[in-house]
């Protein structure tokens, strides 16, 4: 299937390895001029350079910190003027809430729900100026079955979630949309460290731990990080145009739930 967004200027947040490298990896293939970033420089650009001897295009990267404003000027200054922006930033470590101090939400908020949203303010007006835009949050299935042991990237993402609903229907009549992709369990570093969370806690081995999630998902597996980019890739795609302030929960089955 031709995406129809050829040529159109991406900019996709943390995207060295995992998920957001899965997202970058799609959008270049489908013919997107991409710009990855992450912190550490050598990282991303070795990942850029991968990507783009892929999909056989050059891939621009930057290494800063997504977090902070500085680094949000460093990312638009080396992609201004997005038509598809990829939310994504490394979720808050996983634990106990009564080991949580007030530096601790903030610092999460500031993550999950605050940096979006200013990448949003910071390109949204000009998306619809040019009458095309896609902005992809990536989430968590937390959003919609909290786990305990993330009780940080809950309430952060759910945040993110209820601002989403509201911004989306006022710029979707402009050809921007807005929408929200609920990991579950992927194979990435993320699920790593929430096994070896778990693993401390409960005295269990790693492997066991992640051999049983593997056995109790309907697929029998973890995700890939190229499925969730395509998913990405699609909702980017010129034949998304109708799909508006959505949370599209991609788990192999996992919530049993039916809406």
């Amino acid at each position: 299937m031709d995406l129809g967004i050829a040529g159109r200027r991406a900019l996709v947040c943390a995207s060295s390895k995992g998920l957001g490298r899965g997202c970058a990896q799609a959008l270049a293939d489908a013919g997107c001029e991409v710009t990855i970033l992450a912190r550490t420089a050598a990282e991303v650009e070795r990942a850029a350079q991968e990507i783009g001897a892929r999909a056989g295009r050059k891939v621009a990267w930057v290494a800063c910190d997504i977090t902070t404003a500085e680094g949000r000027a460093q990312a638009l200054a080396a992609c201004p003027q997005p038509d598809i922006l990829v939310n994504n930033a490394g979720g808050p470590p996983p634990g106990d809430f009564r080991d949580w101090t007030r530096e601790h939400w903030i610092r999460a908020l500031e993550a999950n729900m605050l940096t979006p949203i200013e990448l949003i303010k910071a390109t949204v007006d000009g998306m619809i100026e040019r009458k095309f835009g896609r902005i992809v949050n990536i989430t968590s299935s937390a959003v919609k079955a909290p786990i305990d042991i993330l009780g940080l990237s809950n309430g952060a993402r759910s945040g993110l979630t209820g601002f989403v609903a509201g911004i989306a229907r006022k710029v979707a009549r402009h050809n921007v949309t807005i929408n929200n992709l609920l990991p579950g369990p992927f194979d990435t570093d993320r699920l790593a460290s929430n096994f070896a969370t778990r693993a401390k806690s409960t005295g269990a081995n790693v492997e066991t731990l992640r051999a049983q999630a593997a056995a109790t998902n309907p697929t029998g597996r973890f995700g890939l990080p190229e499925e969730f980019g395509a998913a990405c890739a699609f909702l980017c795609s010129e034949r998304a145009s109708f799909i508006v302030g959505q949370n599209l929960l991609i788990d192999g089955g996992q919530y049993p739930g039916t809406f």
